[in-house]
């Protein structure tokens, strides 16, 4: 009985892992529509197509609102530009691997619809384009989400980039502090799961231990003699995003600050969001968070070196 169980649970996994490479978050820009009579046209078609990628059992999307939030935090339009600075920033702070802008435009009476799958790891940019008539708007947005998920799905090696071992993490950020002098840390971070139980500190142990590994001493802020020389604190949550099949996602956020405590000079400030889909919540949770912490530890670093 025991080794069914074992066998049902290995099984599991191994799908939830598949699941997790293969599932992208994808976030779609307002298109643009400039010319006269077709002016409100291309939010109407980005919408459509939004609502027809959601269905994708392979993809996630960023909530509309979600994403006019990040790129209100960055000063964009909805439909404006996206510079790579920008698109590194948005992608920040809403966990999207992927991004679609757009434009429609009118050839002589053709309606031309073109878009860019813009990879925001890779910055690899792959191209659709659907024509048609203004009666038949609907039905060139079903096609062009079609096209668009098949273009993400079969190029997705070249727009996300490779996963990397924690251990070939910890190898890289190494070389980064082999001979500089590390000051002595403190790390802090709260956590939650927004309508559910508090979670295990999942940010504060990943950013402590790849700290530690690459050679920084860490000091206890419980300890009477509290002797850090750069506090890290922060706050961590998680919360549910959607169901696929018997997977689910979760979206996690952390902000860290890093303070130099004699001086009191802030020498980091920074947020990082990611998405992660598993078989459990709870489980699912906890590794968005780790992931985000992970980038944003790999961001700090060069902060507290000298």
């Amino acid at each position: 009985m025991k080794m069914k169980q074992s066998l049902f649970m290995a099984v599991l996994l191994a799908i939830a892992t598949i699941a997790h490479a293969d599932v992208l978050t994808v976030a779609v820009f307002d298109f643009e529509s400039k010319d006269e009579g077709i002016r409100d046209l291309g939010p109407k078609v980005a919408s459509m197509v939004n609502a027809r990628l959601s269905a994708e059992p392979n993809l996630i999307t960023v909530e509309r609102a979600e994403l006019e939030k990040a790129l209100g935090e960055q000063e964009a339009s909805l439909s404006g530009t996206i510079t790579p600075e920008t698109a590194v920033k948005v992608s920040h702070l809403t966990g999207a691997k992927v991004f679609v802008t757009g434009r429609a435009f009118l050839v002589d009476r053709q309606l031309m619809v073109v878009t860019k799958i813009i990879g925001t790891e890779t910055s690899r940019v792959y191209g659709e384009m659907v024509s048609g008539s203004i009666g038949t708007v609907p039905e060139m947005a079903r096609d062009l989400a079609a096209r668009i998920a098949k273009t993400v799905t079969d190029k997705a090696d070249t727009l996300v980039a490779k996963a990397e071992k924690p251990e070939d993490l910890v190898a890289r950020l190494q070389k980064q502090v082999d001979g500089k002098k590390l000051p002595t840390v403190s790390v802090e971070i709260a956590e939650r799961h927004i309508g559910g139980p508090s979670l295990d500190p999942a940010a504060e142990t990943e950013v402590s231990s790849i700290l530690q590994r690459i050679g920084f001493t860490l000091a206890d802020r419980k300890d009477p003699v509290f002797k850090a020389d750069v506090e890290i604190t922060g706050e961590a949550f998680s919360e549910l995003g959607m169901h696929k099949g018997n997977l689910v996602s979760c979206k996690g956020r952390v902000e860290m600050k890093a303070v130099d405590r004699t001086s009191g000079k802030v020498l980091f400030i920074d947020r990082q969001t990611e998405v992660a889909v598993d078989l459990g919540e709870h489980q699912t949770g906890k590794a968005a968070i780790q992931e985000a912490a992970a980038k944003l530890t790999e961001r700090l670093l060069p902060k507290l070196v000298k």
